[in-house]
């Protein structure tokens, strides 16, 4: 069992303000995410009375008879890894329709399942949340809920409303908590020594029990090879063969292990923008591992090791920045879509490309860089002039201490400005 989040360590967490709400106006609340991200221990502060499935004791009565375990519980009531029994969402089901009142049910899950596959689309019904590790924000203390989130922040192309920790983090700072994660029993627990064993448990639980939920048959020391593979190219967008060939697969194994991963949540594709507007765009999705702790346990890696090489660096700073826009988008009311953009060949790159409501565009380039110059905006300039009715602003996040801009629509922003 991997050690989860203390009540006591409870840090209050972005998801929370979200759930509550959800919870005051849908009869069923689904909170997805990967395994020990924290979601249990949030949910029970939503809940009112608790049943985990993934212990035998409480999931027996729940696999003779769902409807009749389920009745009469004080609501909400948390069924906690509903996935291990799949038959409770049908009595969830049963008991919504008789009695479709908001706050009735919170389930949690570490497997993404196809809900209409258990016959039950939950339309009007059940709606989900995502929760990932704890963002800088949530681990720092500093509170759940920001002034605005940070694209909406970005989108008004005001330095004023970025403001910067008092405490700056420089690159190694910045390395550090990338490899770091955002596991909460990992991160919040005392001292660091048992580290190691508790990224190695979460690993070899993720890539054979979890896995095997999913995937019957597999060699579990070639799935461990391309998880491998994959996170030495988070960030990127490694050719297909490339990551196979690492692991010694054909490209039909290759693309389970996809599937397996992502649903997992430890893994999560980037689509590419398209435009008619625009020529010569690919259209080969940005692979990310979701915490940079599962990345530097597969790699190897440590703070010095990333320093000194210039890729993986790129790499480790994109997979930080990534996991704290992917928090808050995830649980954002508007609609808003994450991409990035590539033209063939390269010529073009920019990092994340955030579409908002209306169409309108926030460009994002990520540079392991304290000082950023005007060139490395050339591509956010590129973008603008081609697409000026659609470009809001563009953004250098970098690892420097300071705010300032490159052009009226083209700041330079230190990446703790995300929490600031």
């Amino acid at each position: 069992m991997i050690p989860t989040e203390p009540e006591s360590t409870y840090r209050p967490r972005l998801a929370d303000s979200f759930i509550e709400r959800l919870i005051a106006q849908f009869p069923a609340v689904l909170v997805n995410g990967p395994r020990a991200a924290g979601k249990t221990t949030t949910a029970r502060r939503h809940a009112a009375s608790v049943v985990r499935l993934d212990s035998e004791a409480q999931a027996a009565a729940f696999r003779a008879d769902p409807d009749a375990a389920l009745r009469g519980r004080e609501e909400p009531v948390l069924l906690d890894e509903w996935q291990e029994v799949p038959g409770v969402l049908g009595a969830v089901k049963r008991a919504v329709d008789d009695g479709p009142r908001p706050g009735r049910f919170i389930l949690t899950g570490s497997i993404r399942a196809d809900l209409e596959q258990q016959m039950w689309p939950g339309t009007g019904r059940l709606v989900r949340a995502h929760m990932y590790g704890l963002t800088e924000r949530e681990f720092l203390g500093l509170g759940a809920t920001p002034s605005a989130p940070f694209l909406e922040r970005l989108a008004t192309n005001d330095l004023d409303t970025l403001p910067l920790p008092d405490t700056r983090p420089d690159l190694r700072d910045y390395v550090g908590a990338a490899l770091r994660g955002g596991f909460p029993g990992l991160v919040l627990s005392e001292g660091d020594e048992m580290r190691d064993v508790w990224i190695e448990s979460y690993l070899d639980q993720l890539l054979t029990r979890d896995g095997n939920a999913l995937v019957a048959s597999r060699d579990q020391h070639k799935l461990g090879r391309y998880f491998e593979a994959i996170a030495a190219n988070s960030a990127g967008i490694p050719e297909h063969k490339t990551l196979f060939d690492a692991a010694g697969i054909n490209r039909i194994t290759a693309d389970i292990y996809d599937e397996l991963l992502a649903r997992l949540f430890v893994t999560e594709s980037v689509p590419a923008w398209a435009s008619n507007r625009l020529d010569r765009l690919t259209k080969s999705a940005k692979r990310y591992v979701v915490d940079g702790a599962l990345m530097a346990a597969a790699l190897n890696a440590t703070v010095d090791t990333v320093l000194a090489d210039s890729d993986l660096l790129g790499r480790t700073i994109d997979t930080l920045v990534m996991a704290q826009l992917r928090a808050e988008v995830a649980l954002s009311t508007k609609r808003q879509r994450i991409h990035h953009l590539r033209t063939k060949g390269g010529r073009e790159e920019i990092d994340i490309i955030a579409e908002l409501p209306g169409g309108k565009l926030i460009a994002i380039e990520i540079k392991g860089s304290a000082a950023p110059t005007h060139k490395d905006a050339r591509h956010l300039r590129w973008l603008r002039d081609r697409l000026p009715d659609r470009f809001l602003v563009g953004a250098i996040l970098h690892t420097g201490p300071d705010s300032f801009r490159l052009d009226d629509d083209i700041v330079a922003v230190p990446i703790c400005a995300m929490w600031g």
